[in-house]
């Protein structure tokens, strides 16, 4: 499920919020139109989605930038379009009524606003937000009033790469410290899959950084148990500087016990493919376990066995590695999946997939699903998630990325989507193949018998009781699973504990994951656990 993402950073968070909306009294605008040109970012043309924010000023003045953030998911309008083509000098028209969240410019009342367009020439801003390449206007104040002019919004700016070994400003001083030593230990490993390459018709890599314990010596005698390590949705190959540094940290204070970390990346241009063989993405699972485990094994001094592999992820991570250890039970020796996207559809964040007449936006009785919560308030619904999501583009949003994911492929090429975006209404085809597929405990109780010596004690899995959004209720219907089975099984549920702050305990945001690593390490070296 959705991490917090970078972009919502710099969101504005300093809104007074709520739905921009028109008076019900007041009679709609025409259309409003917006003119946006290429102006002074090189000297080609380029193509992608123009999107176009909006938000009410505030007393605070002109922020940084005007986007969207998912904990305020109606603070900011939006509108946007594809560009097949623009040249430096020209223009192109965004007609605000046309596609539009959550409506039409037109309802917005009358005031000053703060307007900033962007062109995402990767059609990658559900998951990557502002990204190398895309181009970017100034943040514009306008004035709305019925019937007034809008100014022209010129793409000045172009997004520059990152680099990846910046941390967050909100990053511990000690993490900042240790961050140049642990860089030292960390080894980019990209191997190009011969799977994927063949699926894909191109070259497709598997990518990975290996960070290597205090006093690992290459070419000694002691091998280490390895953790298989992947982000959740919004993360990538790019973004684990930070936990480079905290694992360094952690083995370092012995904290943590010596162990290769392989930090695995599964995102795409269509979201997270989370490490599961699609006819949409591809055969990930695969080519993890036949390629590219078998390639480190044989680079690093790992424990090659499945005593000494083990899995760890949070999240849309937290459901990958729940799903790489029932799929292959005998490569790994225990997951510890924390807050993982739902393993019951039966509770698919709070809507039952299976259940006749189905509906992703309304409930039986009409009421809606929420999907986003804080602190016992309900800040956005699915079909909230679902409306914005669209007008930001069809590929890498979060629902999207289920359907790459899960869903069979349609006869133009993307997979078939498992709810209709105006109605909520559930394909109730599509929603059967995603149960026989990829509903793990579905799998588990018809599969249960041949399962049981490869995976019998090997499941663990912690979620809080506050989960941002509503994932504990799938791990429960998971859990009354594996306890029907009569399985040996460790399902935690975490009282109050959000999906932000699982795991935290006072002043230490890594207190969780240093238990899971000595919870590991007893099951790779019996009677050493701390």
């Amino acid at each position: 499920m959705k991490s917090l993402p970078a972009r919502a950073i710099l969101a504005l968070a300093l809104l007074s919020g709520g739905a921009i909306a028109a008076h019900a009294d007041e009679a709609p605008l025409a259309h409003r139109i917006v003119r946006v040109t290429l102006d002074g970012v090189g000297d080609k043309g380029v193509s992608g989605r123009l999107i176009l924010f909006a938000a009410p000023a505030s007393k605070d003045g002109k922020p940084e930038a005007v986007d969207t953030n998912p904990f305020q998911p109606k603070a900011v309008s939006v509108a946007a379009r594809e560009v097949s083509w623009i040249a430096p000098g020209q223009s192109v028209d965004l007609d605000t009524d046309g596609e539009a969240f959550p409506a039409g410019f037109s309802k917005l009342p009358p005031g000053d606003y703060f307007f900033q367009a962007v062109l995402d020439v990767g059609h990658d801003y559900n998951y990557n937000g502002r990204h190398t390449g895309d181009l970017v206007s100034d943040v514009t104040a306008v004035k709305l009033t019925p019937g007034g002019s809008l100014p022209v919004l010129k793409l000045t700016q172009t997004v520059p790469a990152k680099d990846p070994w910046v941390l967050s400003p909100k990053a511990p001083q000690a993490v900042r410290d240790a961050l140049p030593e642990a860089r030292k230990h960390a080894h980019a490993e990209v191997l190009e899959s011969p799977l994927l390459t063949a699926f894909a018709g191109h070259s497709q890599s598997i990518r990975a950084w290996v960070v290597t314990p205090p006093g690992y010596d290459p070419k000694g005698i002691a091998r280490y148990p390895t953790v298989y390590l992947t982000h959740g949705f919004g993360g990538s190959f790019d973004h684990y500087a930070g936990t480079i540094a905290n694992l360094w940290i952690a083995m370092s204070n012995k904290d943590m016990p010596p162990m290769i970390w392989v930090l695995l990346d599964e995102s795409g241009p269509t979201g997270t493919h989370e490490f599961a063989d699609s006819v949409n993405n591809g055969p990930w699972g695969q080519a993890l376990t036949t390629e590219y485990i078998p390639w480190l094994e044989g680079r690093y001094r790992m424990d090659a066995k499945a005593t000494g592999r083990f899995l760890n992820g949070h999240s849309s991570g937290g459901w990958a590695t729940l799903w790489l250890q029932t799929r292959y039970p005998k490569v790994f020796g225990g997951t510890w999946s924390t807050s993982p996207d739902p393993s019951d559809f039966r509770d698919f964040t709070g809507i039952d997939l299976t259940a006749p007449g189905a509906n992703a936006y309304r409930k039986a009785d009409g009421s809606e699903n929420p999907l986003v919560r804080d602190k016992g308030q309900v800040i956005a619904t699915f079909e909230t998630f679902a409306k914005l999501e669209r007008v930001l583009g069809g590929y890498g949003g979060q629902l999207a990325s289920f359907e790459w994911v899960f869903s069979p492929r349609g006869k133009d090429g993307r997979p078939e989507p498992m709810f209709n975006r105006d109605t909520g209404a559930v394909d109730p085809d599509v929603a059967a193949y995603w149960r026989a597929h990829y509903d793990i405990a579905q799998r588990l109780r018809t599969q249960w018998p041949a399962l049981k010596p490869d995976l019998d004690g090997k499941i663990h899995v912690i979620v809080g009781t506050a989960d941002t959004f509503y994932l504990d209720g799938s791990a429960k219907l998971l859990k009354q699973t594996l306890d029907g089975l009569h399985a040996k099984s460790d399902i935690r549920f975490l009282p109050g504990k959000t999906h932000f702050d699982l795991y935290k305990e006072g002043d230490d945001s890594q207190a969780l994951l240093k238990k899971i690593a000595w919870e590991m390490y007893g099951v790779a070296r019996p009677g050493q656990e701390k």
